[in-house]
């Protein structure tokens, strides 16, 4: 008889360090890669893989994340499979979610109602790929209480990451450390180290005991990385699995393996940038594999005019449906449905949300424009980063944001 799994997605981050994309919404509701949102890539990955009990916990500024995951993710209720947005219920008294770890303590009944084997437990913020079925069958013959999905890194940049240090064995959890700057090597590559992932999967007794405990503990900051897994590797009864051991149905050899976490608007954007390659580094054309979202009923993307240089083009983009390209060059660049780029503009390196207008003879450069930006005729945005410092944001690597409906003075 298979395993009862149970998947809960933390949906709950603020995403501070993406504003101003976060400002009207959730980190996992921001939208990616011109149709999707971030949460779609856990679900799709779960979904794929056949888990198809899902709650997904939130708390700030859900509305749009609540909306997304009700309108999109429907399953059967024949079979009783669902996903399902669940709010900070107050359960255990009058206050929100005090970390990852209490969000779970304060969702107990979840797992009560379904009485699961093991539970896993993954972020909703990160982009990849990922089997998640292999990371329960390897938990599952170890024996661990938990199992922490580790992604290789260079040595050099541990104390970028929530460190992993293994034993001799390499798969026994020694040590769970924050961005050290005297990292191990692993036993197997002595200039590499484990990175978390921030994906778990819990034996259920094991993670109940877990989070009862260090709910008992006032000062704790209840966090899953920091709390709970630093419990369960003192124990003893932590695991490391290895994420380049995961295979991916109609992977390539160019993005097996790859993993983002879009933390910050630089690797938010280079994130995009990775989709548009000839042989992108994340292909999103894997029809083994797919990553769903919601398909409203946008008419195919168009391209007008074709009179010297006024010619609709688009080179080395991905262009949504619902888009018209009219006599502009939109070059390296991500375009979202229901996006207008007039007469003698230019869009290069860019990424364009839905919504967004670009008028005649703008010129975009190395921008994110979030949803229904419209950018005035003439206006020059990432030309002159001094000039837009003063009125947008502006990242560490000369990234130009605009926020949502922001207004884009002439």
């Amino acid at each position: 008889m298979a395993a009862k799994v149970l998947a809960i997605v933390l949906a709950g981050g603020e995403g501070k360090r993406l504003m101003p994309l976060t400002t009207d919404r959730a980190k996992p509701a921001v939208p990616f890669g011109g149709m999707y949102r971030m949460v779609d890539f856990v679900l799709s990955n779960l979904a794929n893989a056949g888990y198809l009990k899902i709650v997904v916990l939130t708390q700030y500024k859900s509305h749009s994340l609540d909306r997304h995951i009700t309108k999109t993710w429907r399953m059967s209720t024949l079979l009783g499979n669902y996903v399902t947005p669940v709010p900070a219920q107050q359960r255990r008294g009058p206050w929100w979610f005090a970390g990852s770890a209490d969000a779970i303590y304060q969702s107990f009944n979840l797992i009560n109602d379904e009485q699961p084997d093991y539970v896993i437990v993954f972020g909703a913020d990160h982009i990849y790929r990922m089997d998640p079925r292999q990371m329960v069958e390897d938990h599952i013959a170890s024996g661990a209480a938990v199992t922490v999905a580790g992604i290789r890194q260079p040595l050099s940049m541990a104390d970028q990451f929530g460190v992993i240090e293994v034993g001799e064995d390499g798969k026994r959890i020694r040590a769970f450390r924050e961005k050290p700057t005297d990292a191990v090597g692993l036993p197997d590559a002595p200039d590499e180290i484990y990175a978390s992932m921030g994906n778990y999967v819990f034996t259920t007794r094991a993670l109940c005991e877990a989070v009862e405990r260090d709910a008992e503990d006032k000062t704790s900051k209840h966090d899953m990385g920091g709390s709970i897994i630093p419990m369960l590797v003192e124990r003893g009864e932590a695991n490391v699995y290895d994420f380049r051991d995961n295979e991916v149905p109609g992977s390539t050899d160019r993005d097996r393996g790859y993993w983002r976490d879009v933390g910050t608007l630089d690797s938010f954007y280079d994130a995009h940038m990775d989709l548009i390659n000839v042989h992108p580094v994340f292909n999103m054309y894997n029809f083994d594999w797919p990553i769903y979202t919601e398909q409203p009923p946008w008419p195919p993307a168009k391209f007008v005019h074709q009179w010297g240089e006024r010619v609709g083009r688009a080179v080395g983009s991905m262009v949504s449906p619902g888009v018209v390209i009219s006599g502009s060059l939109v070059e390296n660049s991500i375009v979202s449905p229901k996006v207008r780029v007039h007469s003698w503009a230019h869009v290069e390196g860019s990424v364009l949300m839905e919504g967004v207008e670009i008028g005649r003879h703008a010129v975009i450069r190395r921008a994110i424009l979030d949803k229904n930006v419209f950018v005035p005729e003439g206006v020059e945005i990432g030309v002159d980063l001094e000039k837009d410092r003063q009125r947008y944001t502006v990242s560490d690597n000369g990234i130009v944001v605009i926020g949502k409906g922001q207004k884009v003075v002439p």
